[in-house]
């Protein structure tokens, strides 16, 4: 009664509840009993089980019955149907209760008004929840009549059981449009629905199950989930965490060793005639970009074996070069020139492509919009503009929207443009809402740095503490202390496999590295004679970072268990090479 396929209908429609048959789809649901026809055992409630409050486990906070049906579970769902049917009769606990068997047969057979029924007699407190899914299982038997061409059937259902539910209007639009245009039929409903007109009724039984109280329906694959969070709990953790070869393992608590950061001077740059100012690696990690009070850039070529040799040196700047920056495709470089112009060079051939210049005001900050065709500059009356390639303004932002030393970032998307517009506050610019939020301090900001993932601003400051934002709550959310900062622009960065770590230049000539969620100080790297102005790390290696001093070298630091390469100059790459950047 209720069904959309009578004795003679297909054989692929009548599906009968066996072993295996949601294998892999709807995670153990295919334990279904015998069930009673009292309508006191169909009364389902959340499973009470003698022993109910029965714990296990050193801590007690483990019921054993939950965990018995979440093992039962899993069983099911990695294919072993006999043992969780005997895990089911030896320990007395039951997946599911008699009532929520029937239903789970009910919507295999495709017996549409027994399982609104059947769902009405388990006792869910949340009326909402009933309807929800009554309309999951009701929708479903209207596309199933579509399939049939049953189009009166079909229209009967929508307007006499699902419209009279009251809910989710916008579906039922669709679901009459559907009638109307069958060819629209294929995209019309939610975003997780298959192609075909009926979504299959194991994914149905999927969908119920998101619906229903755990404690009737136990989510599928439970306990996987909970194993991965244990593991990746673990791994976020781990102070030390830095390498996707790091096996984690069921078998032991996972913890990494302090031999995964970056601390040994690998490699020791000197092509800069003064102070190096900045450091950024290209998006690919195949080079890095530096620049200088010496009025240079220096574009380097990171090889096979992790080397960086000098490629290009750009020359023609009058003033030092305060920032780069790197197209979206790594093809082409910005470099700003302090409070003068934006040069654009070919990364490839290091020719100078553009020069890009505004009368009577200097630039002071650049970055490139995601398509690769346009740039964004600040400038030294306090304005942001957007510019194409060949030096023509599309847009305008004036006021107090930038500082006469300030940093810019475009997010991912092109749409929010970030840039300190006051001594103590970080401008949001979203230039398609037009809509500006404020990250505000209490303390003067010198420097910023935009997370890969666009979610998170680190934001230094005068009193040498670095704030770490959450840009989409405007929310703080972590501070780091230990590095020295009393006249000089300090940059830091987000670095290490998925960012879990900050990285600092310092005054005192060291770099220091904290883990990013537990703010914990890992290390201060020695070597440099001068204060570190700016780090970098390597976003394709994340045992590879670069710092920027005064003693107008570059140190690329690695793994104290790396090969060393040889000492001395090495002529090809205009570097020198360390063994230890310590000693």
């Amino acid at each position: 009664m209720g069904g959309v396929e009578d004795e003679n209908g297909p054989a692929t429609k009548r599906m009968k509840l066996s072993s295996g048959v949601l294998k892999g789809v709807v995670d153990g649901l295919s334990s279904v009993r015998s069930v009673p026809n009292s309508l006191e055992d169909l009364m389902a409630r959340p499973l009470v089980i003698e022993g109910d409050d029965e714990v296990v486990g050193s801590k007690g906070v483990i019921r054993k019955v939950e965990l018995v049906r979440i093992i039962t579970e899993a069983l099911y769902s990695l294919g072993y149907d006999k043992s969780g049917a005997f895990l089911e009769e030896e320990s007395g606990i039951p997946l599911h209760s008699s009532v929520m068997n029937q239903l789970i047969q009910q919507v295999l057979d495709g017996q549409w008004d027994e399982s609104v029924a059947t769902l009405r007699n388990i006792c869910l407190l949340d009326e909402n929840i009933v309807k929800l899914a009554s309309f999951l299982i009701l929708e479903q038997k209207f596309l199933e009549f579509l399939d049939e061409d049953k189009v009166l059937d079909a229209l009967k259902t929508l307007r006499m059981e699902i419209a009279p539910l009251a809910i989710n209007n916008a579906r039922v639009h669709e679901l009459c449009l559907s009638i109307l245009s069958p060819t629209k039929c294929a995209y019309v409903g939610s975003a997780n629905q298959s192609t075909t007109r009926a979504k299959s009724r194991s994914m149905l039984l999927e969908e119920l199950q998101k619906l229903l109280p755990p404690t009737v329906m136990i989510p599928g694959r439970r306990l996987e989930h909970l194993v991965e969070q244990v593991l990746i709990s673990q791994r976020d953790a781990c102070m030390f965490h830095n390498s996707q070869d790091k096996e984690i393992s069921l078998y032991k608590d996972h913890k990494c060793g302090r031999d995964q950061i970056p601390s040994r001077t690998l490699q020791v740059l000197q092509a800069h005639t003064d102070e190096v100012w900045f450091l950024q690696f290209s998006h690919n990690g195949k080079y890095l970009a530096s620049s200088s009070n010496d009025c240079s850039a220096i574009i380097w070529e990171v090889d096979s074996h992790g080397e960086l040799c000098l490629k290009h040196k750009l020359l023609g700047h009058q003033k030092p070069v305060s920032s780069v920056s790197w197209s979206p495709d790594d093809s082409e470089l910005l470099t700003c020139g302090s409070e003068e112009n934006v040069r654009r060079w070919d990364v490839s051939s290091g020719e100078c492509l553009h020069i890009y210049e505004k009368a009577g005001n200097g630039f002071v900050s650049c970055g490139w919009f995601p398509n690769g065709n346009w740039m964004c500059f600040g400038t030294n009356d306090k304005t942001i503009c957007m510019w194409d390639l060949e030096g023509k303004e599309i847009d305008c932002w004036k006021g107090q929207r930038t500082l006469r030393i300030s940093d810019l970032e475009v997010t991912k998307d092109g749409k929010q443009i970030i840039s300190i517009c006051r001594e103590s506050a970080i401008l949001l610019l979203d230039r398609e809402a037009k809509v500006e939020r404020l990250i505000e301090e209490n303390q003067t900001i010198t420097s910023f740095s935009l997370s890969r993932d666009n979610k998170f601003l680190l934001v230094n400051l005068l009193n040498q503490e670095i704030h770490l934002w959450n840009i989409q709550e405007v929310k703080l959310v972590a501070k780091y202390r230990g590095h020295k900062r009393t006249q000089f622009v300090i940059r830091s960065c987000l670095g290490g496999l998925d960012q879990a770590f900050v990285a600092s230049g310092s005054e005192d000539s060291q770099v220091y590295i904290w883990h990013k969620c537990s703010g914990e100080l890992i290390d201060a790297l020695a070597g440099h004679s001068g204060a570190v102005n700016c780090v970098a790390w390597n976003p394709t290696n994340s045992h590879m970072l670069a710092s920027a001093s005064d003693d107008r070298t570059i140190r690329i630091w690695g793994l104290n268990d790396m090969k060393m390469k040889q000492k001395g100059p090495a002529i090809h790459c205009n570097g020198v090479h360390y063994c230890n950047g310590r000693a």
